[in-house]
């Protein structure tokens, strides 16, 4: 039994004195049975797939649910799961038929049907403003449902949509029951985590709000993606999701056999983690890189030149040598090499602090105070940049970047605060004006998903923002996304994608770092474990040795 409350001295001294573990490593036949015990660095927010990005809810969702369709997380080819078979679609990619298999039920026991499965991508691809739930940023274009027959539902858009075929396989698109589909966001919430029902092989039986949430194996589940090897029952009883932010504890929990898992090892313990006989996994995530994002709406942000100095600046390589490990490649690209759409851009971020100064003086901040900052009409050249929690060792590397710019006379500040205030902060433009992120999904909407004004929206570049001018807004960032969403012609498609990271790099609007992984930790013991295209953890064929 993990005891949860152990404090971080005890944990030190554990992790000090562990021996290694030395469990066969050997792959036999999977055995049935026990719960695995896996710790996540936050606590789950929100199990409304549409929103389930955040990797703590993403985590769970992937494990909890079924979608339409299954994606390799290796060749990125689609296949069919809930459905027979992969839609029937028409040229223009603006109607899918889907084909639903029989017999597949929900946690609460209702069955899948035809007009369930519309009224899930009815909420999912309108939203629901009254009760808080946002359209899906992976769904383009939704017009409506039909439900054809006792087995097909087809689906209708105003626009072409050729990422919706990829989008019914993530767990963004995680079916729900008609119960839970009339839930508000509140519902989705911590608290009601239970009243939350799904038909993938695991289901929610528990929760302690902001420490752990329990999923069981469902006794029943015979619906796994008909290609896979392993079909029926999930081989584990269950998952202990525990939640801990305090890493020294959730790595100690795992290096002294009191966990069996963890996500979000930090790059400084990879060797540690080896050197006492745990199996490491980097997973890749296949989407846009590491990055800071340039808000240029802001004053100090308009000028091209400032961006591009603050781009020659900063030393890539510095970064990735000082706080990382060969699994945090350096980016050539604003999407990571494996990612849909990725185009080699290695030339366009050269570390040229010289230039950098050139820069700046051209754009009018040649004057510096007397602590070396530069200042033009009064005014101080210093930005804000937001900590990404989600994101590995975000506030190191905004600390090498405050030394870097710091060289070349810009004040850069980190913003402070939890995971609650870095989202609401980071909507304001006056108070976070470079902003740290990544996005990570499989397929060439990626980009719209991240940049676009309706979407996550990483520039603050919708014209409804209240603190920028209208006339700062940048259009065409827009339009080259929303021709890549309506393109559905692939060799087309990728094109319209390079076209759009050739626009951003061009305006020096984002400054890749790395392309980074999901990076965990297991015991010996845990056999089996996978990741969904974007490093999301699989658990549906992972066992437990020497459980009965």
């Amino acid at each position: 039994m993990l005891g949860l409350g152990l404090g971080i001295g005890s944990i030190a001294l554990f992790s000090a004195c562990t021996p290694t573990d030395t469990s066969p490593l050997a792959d036999g036949k999977p055995e049935q049975g026990g719960v695995l015990t896996y710790f996540e660095p936050q606590t789950w927010t929100l199990l409304y797939p549409p929103s389930v990005g955040f990797y703590p809810n993403g985590g769970i969702m992937n494990n909890i649910s079924a979608r339409l369709l299954w994606q390799d997380p290796k060749t990125l080819e689609l296949h069919p799961w809930l459905a027979t078979e992969l839609p029937e679609t028409n040229a223009d990619a603006t109607t899918y038929t889907f084909t639903l298999r029989h017999g597949v039920t929900y946690s609460d026991g209702t069955p899948l049907t035809p007009a369930n499965v519309a009224k899930n991508f009815d909420l999912y691809g309108k939203g629901d403003e009254a009760r808080t739930l946002p359209v899906s940023e992976q769904i383009s274009n939704y017009e409506r449902s039909e439900v054809l027959d006792d087995r097909r539902v087809r689906f209708h858009f105003s626009a072409p949509s050729p990422g919706f075929a990829q989008a019914t396989s993530t767990m963004n698109a995680g079916l729900l029951s008609d119960s839970t589909l009339d839930l508000d966001a509140e519902g989705f919430g911590p608290g009601g985590a239970k009243q939350i029902h799904t038909c993938g092989p695991f289901h929610i039986t528990d929760e302690t709000i902001g420490t752990k949430l329990s999923v069981r194996a469902r006794e029943d589940y015979d619906w796994a993606p008909p290609h896979l090897k392993h079909q029926g029952r999930a081989h584990l009883d269950g998952i202990d999701y525990l939640t801990n932010n305090e890493y020294s504890v959730r790595i100690g929990a795992v290096l002294s056999g009191q966990a069996d898992g963890v996500r979000d090892v930090q790059a400084p313990d990879e060797s540690r983690v080896t050197e006492q006989g745990l199996r490491l996994y980097a997973k890749a995530t296949n989407g846009i890189n590491n990055s800071i994002n340039f808000r240029f709406r802001h004053d100090l942000l308009a000028d091209l030149d400032v961006r591009r100095a603050l781009i020659a600046a900063v030393d890539r390589q510095e970064i990735v040598d000082k706080l990382f490990t060969p699994n945090y490649p350096l980016a050539t690209g604003l999407l990571a090499k494996g990612a849909m759409g990725y185009k080699d851009q290695s030339g366009s971020w050269v570390y040229d602090p010289d230039e950098a100064d050139r820069l700046l003086d051209k754009a009018g901040w040649s004057e510096r105070n007397s602590a070396g900052y530069r200042v033009k009409d009064g005014q101080l050249l210093a930005l804000t940049v937001n900590i990404a929690l989600p994101q590995p060792r975000s506030n190191e590397v905004q600390t090498l970047i405050q030394q870097q710019l710091r060289r070349v006379g810009v004040r850069l500040s980190i913003n402070p605060g939890d995971q609650s205030k870095q989202t609401l902060d980071a909507l304001e433009l006056d108070t976070v004006q470079i902003y740290h992120s990544m996005v990570a999904r499989a397929d060439f909407d990626n980009l719209r998903s991240n940049y676009s004004s309706v979407n996550r929206d990483v520039f603050l570049n919708g014209p409804d923002r209240t603190d920028a001018d209208d006339d700062s807004v940048d259009p065409k960032v827009d339009e080259l996304l929303d021709a890549l969403a309506a393109e559905p012609d692939a060799k087309k498609r990728q094109r319209a994608a390079e076209r759009v990271q050739d626009y951003l790099v061009d305006q020096a609007y984002v400054l890749p770092f790395f392309e980074e992984p999901q990076v965990f930790a297991f015991r010996r013991r845990v056999h089996g474990f996978a990741t969904e295209p974007v490093g999301r953890p699989d658990f549906y064929s992972t066992w437990l040795a020497g459980e009965k």
